[in-house]
């Protein structure tokens, strides 16, 4: 039975080979390192893309190579920045070194101290500013000469950096020096020799320039020769070998000596944004199966890179491929006693037969099986099932358990918000009143289970969502988005508050659901919006009227005075605003949101609480004291008076900074007799001069500093509803006025217009 059951385990992993092997790509297949149909080489120099040699064969312009045939080899030649003259390439990588290297004029600098004049050589900076390229910091800068400060400037970036960073080295010669200077050879910091100094070049400089000046003067001494040179050059061949030259060319006032080219390695990469800031579009020119590496840290722009467990050029299509590292020793991972399978990027280990174990050198390796027995298998097998069939009823009592404290989690919330709620002040109706208690089940069904596609409205405590009732009943249910003790409170505060109110202007609460995780409301559904959305996006098919505006101000006023005065317990709603002041499908107002809202005793006169409500309609004086009484419930309604008067905003960053705040311009308004030039245009064209007027003032003395000034919210109903009533036609003019699109009654008013789908406000 054991060696049916190894050679069964071997069958199959032999027939995975077989099948991977069959769908991997040949790893022997040749990697493109250039574009079909381009040159890949000019001479003896490769061209490997994103350079190219021809139309199309490159990424972009400033990786063109133009290739010399008139040469024996050819040679490449490019053009780098705003130079007119070709640089002849000596070699480019696109691997790990990224780099390409020119030959390049050996001087950058050079003066000649004589009696007649100092003669200069103006070819002292390399600008390589706006291109794709920078000096490497494989090329160091060399001054030769005796008694002379070489001085160099770089900076990375673009053209617009500031930020140089300085440089330079001291040539000084021997007292006995020979014929001949040396320049040292050692690091790659500033170092000096005999008669010779270098300095290094910092990664990514893209601007270089050079000065040489004369110490003679500066140390009363002789110069020992008329000259001294600068010149820029790779590193490379300087390394392991001094660099000498003859004394000699430093008494010659010419530079025939430096008009030979010398190597000079430039570093290169794509775009100025390193790869967290490049878009990944049509643009980005790494390829799959490569990665995008940062150019620099302080300097823009990024390379491609093949990911690990693939060669190839990262800038090519299907050019990064799969590097058998079973097939080369060095990266293969597997000890000796396995099999190597290779894998898209990578490579693992099978022991042989006879073996356990990953397979890894830098693993477990492969160790030999002990002699397989009926009875070893057969206790693996029964471990095995054991510790399948123990997982399986661990799942299922988690499973069970999570079911169990989630019921008495719900049980819990419900029996926590049936206590806030008996703490209430009590109706003779209990204190839901007439208030539905819903299951978690029919609000579900209402809504779709919560289907995004039924958000109507979303606000400060949670979405607001439209549903159906099974009796086709149209809701508007509020379910809070996190329970919080806070929201809690104001939960309950809003069910207690509305399910004692009764008045044809206050938004109606149907019922609620407590028994989730999440509480919810279910309220009449009121599909035209707020009146916020009425006055400031008007809409030119319905504008609002000056009869429209003095009946709305009219209702407010009314459902305001009966929370204050006519309702079992007063109530202060303290969260007056035109974004809390809804529309039904009549275009009757009703006010809303009472979850900060506060029941006051008969005898208190005034409520110490934490100033809430909102910036532009909060009473200045409760602001200052803490203490909300009824008239900051008027004062927030003097601003809705305003709003409905100017169709202006409360808040306004677009008016002049004293003016930002609507009440302290609609004041400056008054003061200066200067009324009409704040109304609305219909408005002033509409109302009657004498009706204005009045609203305006009633509205001033709403807004009054001193709440004991202002009105109480009865006497401000009293005094807008018999402007109302005076605008009713007499009987004799009711025809006439039947053609008009505004109907006034006593109880409610109907709007003749087209259908306006609304959110309600949450």
């Amino acid at each position: 039975m054991g060696k049916l059951h190894m050679q069964m385990i071997y069958f199959l992993q032999w027939i995975f080979i077989f099948f991977f092997v069959l769908l991997h790509p040949l790893a022997t297949a040749s990697i493109p390192t250039h574009r079909p149909g381009c040159p890949g080489r000019c001479g003896n120099v490769t061209i490997p893309y994103p350079f190219g040699v021809g139309s199309g064969c490159s990424l972009r312009s400033s990786f063109n190579i133009s290739c010399n045939p008139s040469t024996t080899p050819p040679k490449p030649y490019i053009y780098i920045g705003d130079s007119d003259t070709p640089f002849e390439v000596v070699e480019i990588r696109v691997d790990d070194l990224a780099h390409i290297r020119i030959k390049f004029p050996l001087l950058l600098c050079g003066r000649c101290y004589n009696k007649s004049s100092n003669n200069v050589v103006d070819f002292n900076r390399i600008n390589l500013l706006r291109t794709q390229y920078t000096l490497s910091e494989d090329n160091w800068v060399t001054a030769i000469g005796c008694d002379d400060a070489m001085t160099i400037t770089t900076y990375t970036g673009n053209a617009d950096s500031d930020q140089a960073i300085r440089d330079g080295c001291i040539s000084i010669c021997f007292d006995d020096h020979g014929s001949n200077g040396t320049c040292p050879r050692n690091g790659d910091g500033n170092s000096r020799g005999d008669g010779c100094c270098r300095s290094p070049i910092p990664k990514g400089a893209s601007y270089l320039s050079t000065g040489l000046t004369d110490l003679s003067k500066s140390w009363n001494s002789k110069r020992v020769f008329s000259c001294s040179y600068a010149f820029i050059r790779e590193k490379g061949s300087q390394k392991n070998s001094p660099y000498s030259y003859d004394y000699s060319i430093l008494n010659q006032n010419n530079t025939s000596f430096f008009h030979n080219y010398h190597v000079v390695r430039l570093d290169w990469r794509l775009g100025n944004q390193n790869c967290s800031k490049t878009p990944r579009n049509s643009s980005f020119a790494c390829q799959p199966n490569a990665r995008c590496v940062d150019f620099g840290a302080n300097v823009g722009g990024y390379l491609c890179k093949c990911s690990k467990g693939y060669q190839g050029n990262p800038y090519l299509e299907s050019s990064c491929r799969d590097i058998d590292e079973c097939a080369n020793s060095t990266l293969n991972p597997c000890v000796v006693n396995s099999k190597c399978i290779n894998t898209h990027g990578s490579a693992y280990c099978s022991c042989n037969k006879g073996y356990y174990g990953d397979g890894m050198k830098n693993g477990k390796g492969c160790t030999m099986l002990p002699p397989s027995t009926p009875s070893n298998i057969a206790k693996f097998v029964v471990i095995g099932l054991a510790s399948a069939l123990g997982l399986l009823l661990l799942l299922l009592l988690c499973l069970w358990l999570h079911k169990v404290f989630e019921k008495k989690r719900n049980k819990h919330r419900k029996e926590k918000f049936f206590k806030h709620l008996a703490s209430q002040p009590q109706t003779s109706e209990g204190a839901f009143g007439k208030t539905k208690l819903f299951t978690a089940k029919e609000l579900e069904k209402a809504t779709d289970h919560f289907n995004k596609s039924r958000i109507c409205g979303r606000g400060g405590q949670g979405i607001v969502y439209k549903g159906m009732l099974s009796d086709g009943t149209i809701v508007a249910i509020k379910k809070l988005k996190e329970v919080d003790e806070n929201q809690v409170e104001q939960f309950i505060n809003e069910v207690v508050i509305l399910s004692q109110i009764n008045h044809k202007n206050v938004v109606r609460l149907l019922g609620c659901c407590l028994a989730t995780n999440t509480p919810q409301l279910v309220y009449e559904f009121l599909p035209n919006g707020t009146l916020f959305d009425f006055i400031h996006h008007p809409k030119t098919e319905f504008p609002l009227t000056w009869n429209m505006r003095l009946k709305i101000a009219a209702d407010v006023a009314g459902a305001l005075a009966y929370l204050h005065f006519a309702s079992s317990t007063p109530i202060y709603h303290r969260d007056i605003k035109s974004t809390n002041i809804l529309l039904d499908e009549k275009y009757i107002v009703k006010v809303s949101d009472f979850g900060i809202s506060k029941l006051v005793q008969v005898d208190q006169t005034h409520l110490t609480t934490l100033v809430k409500g909102t910036f532009g309609y909060l009473d200045p004086e409760y602001y200052e004291t803490s203490q909300y009484t009824e008239k900051s419930d008027v004062y927030s309604f003097g601003v809705v008076l305003l709003e409905l008067l100017t169709s202006q905003r409360p808040i306004s960053l677009e008016r002049p900074e004293v003016g930002r705040n609507l009440a302290a311009h609609f004041l400056s308004y008054m003061e200066a007799d200067n009324l009409d030039a704040i109304l609305d245009t219909q408005v002033s064209e509409e109302g009657a001069k004498e009706e204005v007027i009045a609203v305006a003032t009633l509205a001033r003395r709403c807004l009054n500093v001193k709440g004991k000034m202002r009105p109480t919210m009865k006497e401000v109903a009293t005094e807008l509803e018999s402007l109302v009533i005076s605008q009713i036609p007499e009987p004799e003019e009711a025809a006439v006025s039947e053609a008009k699109h505004v109907m006034f009654s006593d109880i409610e008013y109907t709007w003749t217009t087209s259908d306006h789908t609304s959110l309600l406000n949450a």
